[in-house]
């Protein structure tokens, strides 16, 4: 795949830090296991949606194996601005990763905010937020090695008990040339407790370089708010861009275009089964009765699919 859009992806890349210099609040697509794939990012990039990431890759898979570049990262020239999430822990590692990747995307992310427990055992995710050293010592390592200037290193991180160490971590890395950092408002232990958009403040305070607020936006009032209340440059959305691919665009709920657009998305790109089901069954969660999501929810192939959009919604 990398070789099949070496040609027409490097005249395309863009300067993401210029969004940032907009004087808007950048709109950005997280990364997410699963989903926040190609088509996926096709579709939300339609609707307002100014910046995505790709879901985390292993950086040493990534580099061992030309098998697993193929599988976990596809793009397009319309695929920009792009920045492409990976885990590691070792400086060199993530160095190489970020060669590989350097002429196809805009940047890349290091993942220091992951709290599942596979993640963390392997030394990847929330556990490196523990470890500022190593973290400044990784975006350093990328800075030196990369050429391009315009290319991209950020980090996302969850922030600690102790709001001091995390300010600490932030500096470190912002002295070690990082461009932004994405702050989710919640410690690691914290699932669906309520976001500490105070604690945002407070970091966004503290450095001089773009930082991004996530956790808990479902809606582009949500985003408005969540800026206000932080002065972040940016706000990041999971699970409210799935359930409102349209969300930055101002729905309040997925309009049937949307349902449309993404069924004509995901057949282009042929998008495996249950990845297209589960994309519709998040849209419609809020539009559907609990009688119809118990009849499609459980549809099994692409035709059902179709033939299910098309008797009920003339899709």
């Amino acid at each position: 795949m990398i070789d099949d859009i070496r040609e027409t992806k490097q005249c395309q890349l863009k300067d993401p830090m210029d969004l940032f210099h907009s004087g808007q609040v950048v709109k950005i697509c997280a990364p997410m296991v699963r989903y926040s794939k190609l088509a996926f990012r096709t579709l939300v990039r339609k609707y307002n949606c100014d910046l995505c990431y790709t879901p985390m890759i292993v950086a040493a898979d990534f580099v061992r194996s030309a098998k697993a570049r193929d599988s976990e990262f596809t793009t397009n020239k319309g695929d920009h601005p792009l920045i492409v999430q990976f885990a590691a822990k070792e400086a060199q590692v993530l160095c190489d990763a970020a060669r590989i990747i350097c002429p196809f995307a805009d940047g890349i992310d290091l993942n220091c905010g992951c709290p599942q427990r596979w993640a963390i055992s392997e030394g990847y995710g929330a556990c490196l937020i523990n470890k500022p050293e190593l973290v400044k010592d990784m975006v350093r390592h990328v800075r030196s090695q990369i050429d391009n200037p315009k290319f991209s290193v950020s980090i996302k991180i969850r922030i600690h008990e102790d709001l001091k160490r995390t300010v600490d971590l932030c500096q470190k890395a912002e002295a070690a040339g990082v461009s932004w950092i994405t702050v989710h408002g919640r410690n690691v232990e914290e699932r669906h407790q309520p976001v500490h958009y105070d604690a945002i403040k407070i970091i966004k305070q503290s450095m001089s370089i773009p930082i991004v607020a996530n956790g808990d936006i479902k809606t582009l009032k949500d985003a408005e708010n969540v800026h206000h209340l932080t002065e972040a440059d940016g706000v990041m959305v999971a699970r409210g861009l799935l359930a409102n691919p349209a969300m930055f665009a101002g729905y309040e709920e997925t309009p049937f275009q949307c349902i449309q657009d993404w069924v004509d998305v995901a057949l282009e790109h042929g998008t495996p089964f249950t990845c297209f089901h589960h994309h519709l069954m998040y849209m419609m969660e809020r539009i559907t009765s609990k009688q119809e999501k118990r009849v499609f929810n459980v549809l099994s192939s692409t035709s059902a699919v179709l033939d299910y959009l098309n008797d009920h919604y003339g899709l």
